[in-house]
């Protein structure tokens, strides 16, 4: 492997011979990657190559962060939400400006498609314009008093300094929501990116300060999550952190927060229950399914995951999902006609093999799949594996890959236990042409999410969050600001004190 050369700070354009970007912190205005014998390799995973490296932040490095973001936000918190507004729509325009390297950065290290990549780098900017102008309607409120000469007021005040832990499977939009919330709100943050796919917060950094953000506003570090999150959570100046990754880690984070009185906003795993009833198109409720099942490999939290399929449809059901899973054309996200490209790291071929063999072992049947592809790469091919019951891992273990485990039922009260049996509660899908059973499910659904006939989640204005074990706050949707806003209350008396 050819030796590299330190990139000067200032310049944050060069890039290396795959055109791809210096993994670098940005704590202020500075752009800073001291090598050291701890950094990181980022991966390729489609062929298994380095294509750069991550630095990792020391405790010096992380202070430096704390103190740029509060100085930051002593303005910031004062500027008014126009100008926050400008300079989020500026940095929209410059994502979309964009697009075509950002996505090939994204294809690079996470390893979705490039039209994947594409989608995500434009609805990231969509997300940025409407956190822009929503913020000019955060409102406090005047409440009518019982004294004639005391006036009450509601106002809402930016919390402080937050921290973002945002996780790699899409590592640009994931970050932007936590990013446009808190800048929107008035808040400044410090990000801590996915070390597996670190060019989607690298972009976000960059683009923000090409856009005019005021230095601290916005600082990016990389390193050990661990010695991150429990450095900084329990900072005094630190005042929100939110995450987007797994239910244990979310749990552990959620604890230190708490054990330091700090807010937090958890978007944690699921294991998405799909309720097929017998009413439906059963042809086109597993086209539909199987594209959004193997969209980004199915490394998706809100992916359809568990296929409760009622039993008058279920064996049309699978042929039909089958026969969409075997024409899915897999390879490098960056090769012409990909459908569905490798995994992100090695670690999630061994989670699905070792699923896949429990389902084996279990008496479950593998309908298609069921293997990884070639010698290089992280590759899995599309799998269905079609079970009686919930006793395989399957049922309760999510699998975070391009795996879809059918399982039949009978009444929807059946169907509705079956799909509550989990702890977790964020997304859940409903395919019928029945208004009673849509209505009847849809109560009795536990999730913090219920999409029927279609997937339509996600959206810049819906609320996006989960219940139980798949946390707790919003993202998305005027609810978006509430993790970010603190509410006071101020009550003044206009008469002289007697």
């Amino acid at each position: 492997m050819e030796q590299r050369v330190a990139l000067p700070s200032e310049d944050v354009n060069i890039m290396n011979n795959l055109d791809y970007p210096q993994i670098r912190h940005l704590i202020g205005k500075d752009w800073l990657a001291s090598a050291t014998t701890g950094d990181r390799a980022v991966i390729n995973p489609a062929n298994g190559v380095e294509i750069g490296r991550i630095p990792q932040a020391t405790a010096e490095d992380l202070e430096r962060a704390v103190r740029h973001a509060e100085s930051a936000f002593a303005t910031w918190k004062d500027r008014s939400p126009t100008d926050r507004g400008a300079i989020l729509r500026r940095f929209a325009d410059l994502l979309r400006q964009n697009d075509a390297m950002i996505a090939r950065w994204i294809t690079l290290d996470e390893g979705k498609p490039l039209a994947e990549a594409l989608v995500e780098v434009r609805a990231s900017a969509d997300h940025v314009d409407w956190h822009a102008e929503e913020c000019r309607r955060i409102y406090g409120r005047i409440v009518p008093s019982r004294n004639p000469t005391v006036q009450q007021l509601v106002v809402r005040e930016p919390v402080g300094v937050c921290l973002a832990i945002t996780p790699w499977n899409f590592p640009l939009s994931q970050a932007v929501r936590k990013v446009a919330a808190a800048l929107a709100s008035g808040c400044t943050m410090i990000l801590k990116g996915p070390a597996e796919a670190p060019a989607g917060c690298l972009a976000i950094a960059r683009f923000l300060q090409e856009a005019g953000l005021p230095e601290g506003c916005l600082n990016l570090v990389w390193g050990n999550s661990a010695f991150i999150s429990e450095t900084l959570i329990a900072h005094p100046v630190l005042r929100k952190i939110t995450f987007t990754g797994s239910v244990e880690v979310g749990k552990h984070l959620a604890a230190l927060a708490g054990r330091h009185m700090k807010r937090a906003t958890m978007e944690l795993g699921g294991h998405a229950p799909v309720l097929v009833f017998d009413d439906a198109d059963a042809g086109a409720a597993a086209r539909a399914l199987a594209g959004n099942k193997l969209r980004n490999a199915g490394q998706v939290c809100v992916s359809p995951t568990r296929f409760f399929v009622q039993a008058g449809i279920h064996e049309r059901f699978l042929a039909e999902l089958v026969s969409a899973f075997q024409a899915v054309k897999v390879g490098d996200g960056l090769a012409e006609g990909t459908q569905m490209g490798p995994l992100c790291h090695a670690g999630r071929v061994t989670a699905m093999e070792r699923l896949v063999a429990d389902a084996r072992d279990n008496g479950a049947e593998v309908l298609t799949g069921g293997t990884r592809i070639g010698n290089s790469g992280s590759f899995y091919a599309p799998t269905i594996v079609n079970t009686p019951d919930d006793s395989i891992a399957l049922m309760r273990d999510e699998p975070f890959g391009p795996v879809a485990v059918v399982s039949p039922f009978r009444e929807i009260e059946d169907g509705l236990a079956r799909a509550n049996g989990l702890p977790f509660g964020l997304a859940s899908y409903i395919f019928t042409n029945s208004l009673e059973r849509a209505d009847r499910a849809a109560a009795g659904l536990q999730a913090g999410m219920v999409s029927i006939n279609h997937f339509g989640l996600a959206l810049p204005e819906t609320p996006f969050g989960g219940v139980r074990d798949s946390g707790y706050g919003s993202e998305g949707g005027t609810e978006t600001f509430d993790g970010y806003l603190s509410t006071k209350f101020i009550s003044r008396n206009s008469a002289p004190v007697q």
